[in-house]
């Protein structure tokens, strides 16, 4: 099949929003809740990787991998919203907006998100993760959409299929050809005065793969037929799913990890999808990426009362986003206290499972997956409620940007 990249309208022109997509982005953000719920409760997690073949089980195994989706759908889709959001902007008007939203990220992830994981006012380390990662894709995805779509697809298809070549560069110590090597490629943390950068969100993929998801919006055009598109996506997603096994499976690229034959049958097939994250790799990103576009084939239906709740997250994905990190962090201080430690060994330096502190702290998978549950569920009312807010001022330019 092939799918010819289209313009956007001259014009602006009426569009009405994609459920699909909001539903999509709203499962993910949940899913994405669960692996955060993980990293401040789960006693594991100060201990080892839950991706360790010689030290995780199943269970803990599959509850970090199914968030992997998280990320990349998410990236995706916001490129896709972008082109979206296009169809009823000029060209320099969707610059500026993502322009400056792109700018709002960044800074946000450093001011507000990075207070969130840590509860520390000193700002000891600045930690950059997806927000930032978004952000700078934002604002690049800002001066190209002045360029024809192929160009803006075939740029963002390179940077996926191509980035995995910088696997074998070295950059040593703290020099600026280091910093800048892990801004594009090598995750890495600065140790350095008055405070420190945990880099990690290389940003090279996640440009590619915003790019890709903004040329990806043009099956979403209100002329595009519904039919016609289902097999697209049909197309795309089966498509992304073959190349993922056929590359892994010969082991020669798309992976800085290869896989290897494990103790049993069941760590093999884990080791088979044990892809790397950091930065997401070709095969990660074909891992994720085509099984969400074979969910959006077939999500065009009627929402029901659960789907309809899926999407009042995804319709309020930057205010769920820094409304679970601060709960899940003020959750964990209550925690620590009940378990013996400190409030303030809560108040961290660091990514929360580096903290020598807490070493000994945590709880089973169970209580995790429980106090996800709840947590949701708790945090529902409040999203929906500021849905409704948004869809009932919608002249307020700044609600496009939380």
């Amino acid at each position: 099949m092939n799918i010819q990249p289209t313009a956007l309208p001259a014009t602006p022109v009426k569009s009405k929003r994609i459920h699909s997509i909001d539903m999509l982005r709203g499962i993910v953000m949940i899913i994405m809740a669960l692996d955060h719920v993980r990293d401040y409760f789960h006693a594991g997690a100060f201990q080892f990787d839950p991706t360790d073949l010689s030290r995780t089980d199943v269970p803990l195994f599959f509850t970090r991998w199914i968030t992997h989706f998280c990320a990349p759908v998410f990236t995706f889709l916001a490129g896709t919203s972008a082109f979206l959001n296009g169809t009823k902007k000029t060209k320099k008007e969707l610059s500026i907006f993502l322009f400056t939203r792109g700018l709002w990220l960044v800074i946000a992830e450093v001011l507000i998100i990075t207070l969130g994981w840590t509860f520390n006012p000193q700002y000891p380390v600045l930690i950059l993760q997806v927000i930032w990662a978004l952000g700078v894709s934002m604002m690049v995805l800002s001066a190209l959409i002045y360029l024809p779509l192929t160009i803006i697809l075939v740029t963002g298809l390179a940077l996926i299929f191509g980035h995995n070549l910088l696997d074998l560069a070295q950059t040593p110590g703290e020099q600026p050809t280091s910093f800048l090597m892990a801004v594009l490629h090598k995750q890495h943390i600065f140790f350095m005065k008055p405070f420190s950068v945990m880099l990690g969100y290389p940003v090279t993929p996640w440009i590619g793969i915003m790019l890709t998801g903004y040329a990806f919006g043009q099956l979403y055009l209100p002329t595009y037929d519904n039919v016609k598109r289902k097999k697209a996506l049909l197309w795309l997603g089966l498509s992304a799913v073959a190349l993922f096994v056929i590359i892994r499976f010969i082991n020669a690229y798309g992976d800085p990890r290869p896989w290897s034959s494990q103790k049993t049958p069941v760590f093999t097939f884990l080791s088979f999808l044990n892809t790397t994250k950091y930065p997401p790799s070709l095969l990660y990103t074909l891992m994720t990426l085509g099984p969400a576009l074979l969910f959006l084939a077939f999500a065009e239906k009627p929402l029901n009362r659960l789907t309809e709740k899926f999407v009042v997250f995804g319709r309020v994905p930057m205010f769920f986003y820094i409304l679970h990190i601060y709960l899940i962090h003020f959750l964990a201080v209550i925690a620590a206290a009940v378990s013996g430690y400190q409030w303030s060994d809560m108040v961290l330096t660091g990514w929360v499972s580096m903290n020598t502190q807490l070493q000994g702290y945590g709880y089973s998978l169970v209580f995790v997956f429980l106090l996800w549950i709840i947590m949701i569920i708790g945090v529902y009312p409040l999203c929906k409620r500021y849905d409704a807010y948004k869809r009932m001022n919608r002249t307020k330019w700044w609600l496009s940007y939380i």
